[in-house]
């Protein structure tokens, strides 16, 4: 679905804002370079690349974007643990050479390896054999080795027809291939994002199965921390998530973003651009970090 450009001003409120996606250098299937293009030709007027608890795409990411035309933000998406659950937090607008912030990503990453082997070591036990070898052909960066790459093996070997069905039979709480992991504190995320000069925002909260209670302690901890948004309009959400969190939004006085979560032109819901406009009378995070804004 092309968009097309309306040429409006940054922190306009209905401006084609992407702000969540992601690379070969996470888990994505394209270069910096290409999402970019990509960006760009589907009317996109103010992009991040956000790849998970990295920010090696980011030098890349802006110079593609800049030279196209594209006004850029900085971006990575940092993975939790809160109640148990993992939970993803996206900062926006940070220096990406922040000391402190990359060596937090840089923990953050540390034991996915382990992880990875954990979960062909399962898989291997319900007869699916060298997932682990498998998923590394699929992984441009071994440190961030995900259940997304076993999943595309376990497409490409025939074992499942898309990487839903792996999810759902094989990768999700209570299958063979699921190990837990535990990731950055909430607090930690917040503060690492924050002291380099972005914003943090909840990553798609509509994924995360947490009952009402369980929702509003992530919210109020999160804004303890220092959080200032939430990802209002993402390619998870429905359209009554939308207004759900819209409503969330303004009661917590939480900035609102708006982002795809694109990973492949073959995998993902929805395109680089071709989100609806945020709900409402919301006021978009990227007002709040417009200083923060590279253009060309």
């Amino acid at each position: 679905m092309r968009i097309a450009s309306y040429n409006l001003r940054v922190n306009s409120p209905v401006l084609n804002a992407d702000l969540h996606c992601h690379s070969i250098v996470s888990d994505g299937t394209l270069a910096p370079e290409a999402l970019a293009a990509r960006a760009k030709a589907n009317g996109v007027e103010l992009w991040a690349l956000t790849d998970h608890d990295e920010v090696g795409g980011q030098q890349r990411a802006r110079d593609a974007a800049l030279t196209l035309g594209l006004p850029y933000l900085t971006g990575t998406e940092i993975s939790v643990s809160f109640a148990g659950t993992t939970v993803h937090i996206i900062g926006l607008g940070f220096d990406a050479d922040d000391t402190a912030l990359c060596a937090g990503l840089a923990a953050t990453r540390g034991g996915r390896e382990q992880r990875a082997r954990d979960m062909a070591a399962g898989l291997a036990k319900v007869g699916i054999a060298g997932a682990y070898e498998g998923a590394l052909q699929y992984v441009s960066n071994p440190e961030l080795i995900s259940r997304t790459h076993f999943a595309r093996h376990l497409v490409e070997s025939g074992v499942c027809a898309d990487t839903y069905a792996v999810f759902k039979r094989f990768l999700t709480e209570g299958k063979p291939g699921y190990v837990p992991h535990r990731w950055a504190r909430l607090g930690d995320a917040v503060r690492w994002i924050s002291e380099a000069g972005g914003a943090a925002v909840i990553a798609h909260p509509g994924r995360y199965k947490f009952t009402a209670t369980e929702e509003y302690a992530l919210f109020s901890e999160f804004i303890a921390h220092g959080g200032r948004g939430v990802e209002v309009v993402t390619g998870s959400h429905t359209s009554a998530e939308y207004l759900k969190y819209a409503d969330m939004a303004r009661e917590f006085d939480l900035l609102a973003s708006r982002g795809s979560d694109f990973h492949s032109p073959n995998e993902s819901r929805v395109d680089l651009g071709a989100l609806p406009w945020l709900p409402g009378t919301l006021s978009p995070v990227w007002e709040a970090i417009e200083a923060r804004v590279q253009r060309p």
